[in-house]
């Protein structure tokens, strides 16, 4: 691979702590308060800062959003790339593959650069990422057209006191995760793998356990530090902020016995628990790609290669299992086998899900106690639009900071998809 053939991914990239959407399950989220472009905006704006790329060098924003869930929301990374800093001559695209989201904004951006049709050469860099506000709105379907008060109902607000008694508002977080092409909601999909492999509770609760294990001591040994930009919160009485500068999930004191008690979450003797789901989380991250030939010509520091890239589709009924023939086709276009892969990092949707993935990557030769070493979504959160971008950095800084070569980065995609990078390190 000559060096103007090859997509790096400068050092410097950034992404935001995730928050969950309720603290303690009962109040509103530390992120409560931010869009998905405000929390996008913050990711490109720390890493633009961090990468000491001039903003002038940047021609094109990719960014990965997974559901609207504000008012701005349509206009996606068009939001970000203002908020981010970069000026009105950047065009912005959002891409939505739901939870590959993330990694795909990766993809488009480096075939943007490889292609050449759209690439502009004065301006080399690409900010590829994604963000995702979990704070999803409650819909009011049928309404429009319908009469209310002295008026038909057009458009614009609608006043509470003039719904008629029985209408309903939708949960678009729930509505969200149920697949009608399955006809199942995505946990049950999980269900359904566990089924098929063999899966018993005890096993998805130990998985969980060493998530939050391995999360909180790589929080406190400090390997998350690099490549999270600490967010100030506001105050509400005006008063100084506070600072997050940690993933909020993490258990300070988990334990298997603690998981055990908790009661299944979506299925009747399921193993599925609040306990081996991802957590529902907001956040963002950023980062600068490019060619190797163009680092090299501006003085950037590489942090890591794309050596491959995998997107394939399975049965929708076990989705979660998209993962596994992605991977082989990132393997395959990276010219490596699993044996080479130092590090992986897979999205903990549900425990058995990212068993049952684990265990055909078993197969392919690549260790299981090489998989996510520091935790992953069932300690962290999964920001749908965000997880895939998220994973990259902490795959890529991991790599160097463990001086070892290649990581995967994958996730299984709603619908019955799976997405799957190869990176190599150049720390």
């Amino acid at each position: 691979m000559s060096k103007e053939t090859s997509i790096v991914i400068l050092d410097g990239g950034r992404r935001t702590p995730r928050a969950d959407i309720l603290v303690d399950n009962k109040a509103p989220g530390l992120f409560s308060r931010f869009s998905t472009t405000q929390l996008g905006g913050m990711a490109i704006k720390a890493t633009l800062g961090r990468t000491k790329i001039d903003p002038s060098l940047v021609g094109h924003v990719v960014m990965g959003m997974a559901q609207h869930s504000h008012r701005d929301s349509i206009y996606g990374a068009q939001g970000m790339r203002w908020r981010g800093g970069l000026g009105k001559d950047v065009p912005a695209l959002t891409v939505a593959r739901i939870c590959g989201s993330g990694a795909e904004a990766i993809c488009v951006g480096a075939e943007i650069l490889l292609a050449g049709l759209r690439n502009d050469e004065e301006r080399p860099f690409t900010v590829v990422g994604g963000a995702e506000s979990m704070q999803y709105p409650f819909c009011l379907y049928d309404y429009r057209g319908k009469k209310v008060g002295a008026a038909t109902q057009k458009y614009g607000p609608i006043e509470a006191k003039g719904l008629p008694a029985g209408t309903h508002l939708q949960d678009m977080l729930l509505m969200s995760l149920y697949d009608p092409s399955a006809k199942m909601a995505m946990a049950n999909t999980a269900e359904e793998l566990g089924r098929r492999y063999g899966i018993q509770r005890e096993e998805a609760d130990a998985f969980a356990y060493r998530s939050h294990k391995n999360a909180k001591a790589a929080r406190d040994a400090g390997h998350f530090d690099e490549e999270i930009e600490p967010v100030a919160l506001p105050a509400d009485d005006g008063g100084d902020p506070t600072v997050l500068k940690y993933d909020t999930h993490i258990l300070e004191d988990p334990s298997p016995a603690k998981m055990g008690r908790l009661p299944p979450a979506f299925e009747a003797g399921g193993i599925i628990t609040a306990g081996n789901a991802s957590a529902v989380v907001d956040g963002a991250a950023a980062m600068l790609i490019g060619k190797e030939s163009d680092a090299e010509r501006h003085g950037a520091r590489p942090l890591a290669r794309i050596a491959g890239m995998g997107v394939a589709a399975c049965d929708p009924q076990i989705m979660g299992w998209g993962p596994v023939p992605a991977v082989k086709k990132a393997l395959a276009k990276a010219g490596i086998t699993g044996k080479d892969v130092d590090i992986v990092e897979i999205n903990e949707a549900f425990a058995p899900q990212a068993i049952a993935c684990v265990r055909d990557f078993e197969k392919m030769g690549i260790d299981p106690e090489r998989v996510n070493p520091m935790g992953n979504a069932i300690a962290l959160g999964h920001p749908l639009g965000a997880t895939g971008a998220i994973l990259t950095l902490t795959c890529a800084y991991a790599l160097r900071r463990t001086k070892k070569r290649y990581g995967i980065v994958t996730m299984c995609i709603g619908g019955g998809q799976g997405i799957a990078l190869v990176l190599e390190s150049m720390g």
